[in-house]
């Protein structure tokens, strides 16, 4: 049976996005073959195989890095005619989406504050959050097993007991946050995280047991997050942000508005980053941003949700908030 939607549903730790697919029954046959992540070509980045790409914005003394990061991505896979469930790791499409598309632009973000680890995961398709029922939620539940697996591994190959930042962005998200459940949330763990970015999602304050919003620049073993809309847009399904955790990405702290000159920085896709280029307002469960100054703004016009840039909008602000909680954990321990 074959059917189209066109509506959004939301749960706890799921948060998707209003589309029009073509919808199949998910069909256990179909899976594609899990990964071990054993092997290192089943991880897009580990600290020895970063791209020259993204050597650009790492520190030039990684090796040295007393930290690391575990990195998320988001939904990539959202093309109306693909009526894959999952997408296998092996798919080069995917493949140069996660490595010069995200790993570039957000996950760069934190490769000054620790050494990155981002594995390939059989991602769902961006339908599976609109389509629980029908079959994205044993989607869903396959990502996130590939990503509980690949940190299992990261734990007992790679961590070797150095404190953790957890990075993470809309699927990445609904992901981060089982992880955090999984592996933190009252449990020794949670004393090496350093923090947890679990961005682009709703979250709720009382979610976790232990692991509380942080309200401070310099705050450790906690989770920051944010949704952001253009200035003066609320999203269809506004009630649903009503509460969810809203950490200002600029000040991070309780401040309800920023100025221009707060504005540390906005990485777009030519690689250049473009300081002091937009103001914020904090409103219920929601980051509002003018829309940014840069060469091509004019586009930006129409745009109301502004979802694809949560991180890269903050891309400055975050590396240098990042660096800051790992410092600062460093020192306290």
């Amino acid at each position: 049976m074959i059917k189209k939607i066109s509506y959004c549903v939301f749960l706890t730790f799921l948060v998707g996005c209003k589309s029009v697919y073509t919808v199949t029954e998910f069909q256990q046959k179909e899976i594609p073959t899990a990964p071990n992540y054993e092997n290192e070509i089943n991880w897009a980045v580990l600290p020895n195989t970063y791209s020259e790409g993204l050597k650009e914005f790492a520190s030039k003394e990684t090796d040295t890095l007393k930290a690391d990061v575990f990195y998320v991505y988001p939904t990539l896979n959202t093309e109306e005619e693909d009526v894959r469930w999952n997408v296998p790791i092996t798919d080069l499409v995917q493949q140069n989406k996660v490595l010069n598309k995200v790993v570039l632009f957000q996950a760069s973000a934190f490769t000054t504050a620790g050494k990155l680890y981002v594995p390939y995961y059989r991602q769902a398709h961006l339908r599976s959050y609109s389509e629980l029922a029908k079959g994205g939620k044993r989607a869903l539940l396959l990502a996130y097993s590939d990503v509980k697996k690949a940190f299992e591994v990261y734990l007992k190959k790679y961590n070797k007991g150095r404190p953790i930042i957890i990075a993470s962005h809309s699927q990445g998200s609904t992901h981060a946050k089982f992880l955090l459940r999984d592996f933190f949330d009252n449990q020794p763990l949670q004393e090496k995280l350093i923090a947890a970015y679990i961005v682009g999602t709703v979250m709720k304050p009382d979610l976790f047991k232990t692991i509380q919003p942080m309200t401070s620049p310099a705050e450790t073993n906690g989770l920051v997050g944010w949704n952001t809309f253009k200035k003066g847009h609320y999203p269809e399904k506004k009630d649903v942000f009503k509460g969810s955790v809203t950490t200002n990405p600029i000040t991070w702290d309780a401040a309800k508005t920023t100025t221009f000159s707060q504005h540390k920085g906005f990485l777009y896709t030519n690689n250049t980053l473009y300081k002091a280029s937009l103001q914020i307002e904090i409103t219920d469960g929601l980051v509002w941003s003018t829309n940014p100054r840069f060469p091509l703004r004019f586009f930006m016009y129409f745009v109301k949700n502004y979802h694809a840039g949560d991180i890269n909008l903050f891309w400055q602000d975050i590396r240098e908030n990042a660096e800051l909680r790992t410092n600062t954990w460093l020192q306290n321990n």
